[in-house]
């Protein structure tokens, strides 16, 4: 990672410093400043420094961040899984943060998305062109932010992450260990991304932001195999001693059936250690025993 022109270490706040921004943040250390900005800043990991402020409330931002920012990693998640609570995460937050920074341009904000905002569900493959038309509220109030961070005054990169799975994110493996997942084949596609690799990824292009190499504004995250469910979950069982499923038990996700394309990120030089499905749930398996 490069130093700043003064010579200093960069300065990056992570807005939202709870599993994957703490993650981010302590991958960032070695070489950089950094902030990390949650409601209880004693819950930044070790080595960041933490920040109390709501995002909701501007006036717990005034005075409390800190000058000179390089970059900034906006990373929150929905305190409710309503609609105010989407807003409050992907609009009203950023938009409060943006003021609270002023006019003092970044080298980068990056802006963690999903590829919720895709609602195709023809088992065609998306890319960072592809038409985001999101049915549901959650997806919309997602764009919505986007858009703010693309029109602000600071260059702007958007990271589209699919499901993130990982030892810290376990619930899929444990619904198929206890015969609660059960998709009927041939299932809807799903696509995917180890929660190391998602961490390494804003790395990876916070790192080609400060060395001053050029960026796309929108990335696609997500692992080299869309995978129809029910092939992962077969996987599994045949890797692992499972209960049979359950008569109740889940046939699969809400996130329709299409294959997310990461050749733009791949192309940015990023190389996965979990390039497939295989590779994560094959560890996370070995782990349990």
């Amino acid at each position: 990672m490069a130093n700043t022109e003064n010579g200093h270490l960069p300065r990056i706040l992570v807005a939202g410093c709870g599993k994957l921004g703490g993650s981010i943040a302590s991958a960032l250390l070695d070489n950089a400043k950094v902030f990390g900005l949650r409601r209880d800043a004693s819950k930044v990991p070790k080595g960041v420094t933490g920040i109390s402020a709501d995002l909701t409330r501007p006036e717990t931002l005034v005075g409390a961040l800190p000058a000179g920012l390089d970059v900034v990693i906006y990373c929150l998640t929905p305190s409710s899984y309503d609609e105010d609570g989407y807003r409050n995460a992907y609009v009203t937050g950023l938009a409060n943060l943006l003021d609270a920074i002023g006019n003092h341009p970044l080298k980068r904000l990056i802006f963690v998305s999903s590829t919720s905002v895709y609602a195709q569900d023809d088992d065609g493959w998306v890319d960072e062109t592809s038409e985001t038309a999101p049915a549901r509220f959650s997806g919309q109030q997602i764009i919505a932010g986007e858009q703010i961070a693309l029109e602000s005054i600071h260059p702007a990169t958007i990271v589209r992450f699919s499901g993130i799975y990982g030892p810290s994110r376990q619930r899929f493996l444990e619904e198929v260990l206890e015969g609660r997942m059960n998709p009927q084949s041939p299932a809807p596609f799903s696509n995917r991304i180890h929660e190391v690799d998602a961490a390494r990824v804003v790395v990876h292009l916070v790192d080609r932001a400060l060395a001053g190499k050029t960026l796309e504004p929108v990335y696609i995250a997500s692992d080299c195999e869309p995978v129809r469910l029910d092939e992962v979950v077969d996987w599994v069982r045949e890797q692992v001693a499972c209960k049979p499923p359950q008569t109740d038990a889940r046939k699969g996700g809400r996130a329709g059936s299409k294959r997310c394309s990461n050749r733009r990120l791949l192309e940015s030089g990023f190389t996965f250690r979990y390039p497939d499905f295989r590779a994560g749930y094959r560890e996370m398996i070995d782990s349990l025993s």
